[in-house]
């Protein structure tokens, strides 16, 4: 997969390995919520057709079927953005990690595959989700050990392992103007 060049601007810098430090608390304190609005766009459909908007705009694309699943593709699709979302994530839990341990980590890219299925437990779907981590140079046993360790850090790789919390509820008839 090719490398997207970052935009113009000031040089970007990762968090300290000092967000590795754990937490000691009573209650879950939260940091950060990224919020998205999906509509149906022309077919009326989130996923054949949708809108997904974040409340900041930042992130603003057409969402499409995939031809596997009968669309024409020309759009991203959910299983895209999670498995982005996901290989962000252990990507940057994997450089912390590796600057904590002193590790010089040249060229690391990690791959994720989402895949939508059909379940046969209930008839219905499910997702999966493949992590594969190319760490260029770097000992065999010593890059299983990162990414163990990775794995026990990254909250997509709980979420995947454990579960989520999660809630589901109905709003008002009357949706705000925007996310």
């Amino acid at each position: 997969m090719p490398d997207v060049p970052d935009d113009a601007g000031p040089p970007l810098k990762p968090p300290s390995p000092g967000v590795l430090d754990k937490y000691h608390g009573d209650e879950v304190r939260p940091l950060y919520t990224g919020r998205v609005r999906v509509s149906g766009g022309t077919a009326g459909h989130g996923r054949a057709s949708g809108v997904v908007v974040s409340d900041d705009g930042a992130l603003a694309l057409d969402l499409r079927l995939p031809p596997a699943l009968g669309g024409p593709g020309g759009g991203s699709n959910p299983e895209q953005l999670l498995a982005a979302g996901y290989a962000a994530c252990f990507h940057g839990a994997m450089m912390l990690l590796a600057a904590r341990a002193g590790l010089m980590l040249v060229d690391a890219c990690i791959d994720v595959g989402v895949t939508f299925s059909r379940d046969p437990i209930d008839g219905l779907y499910l997702l999966s989700a493949e992590v594969e981590a190319y760490l260029p140079g770097m000992e065999a046993a010593v890059a299983a050990e990162l990414v163990r360790n990775t794995e026990r850090v990254c909250p997509y790789a709980k979420m995947f392992r454990n579960g989520i919390t999660h809630v589901v509820s109905v709003v008002p008839t009357t949706a705000p103007s925007s996310p």
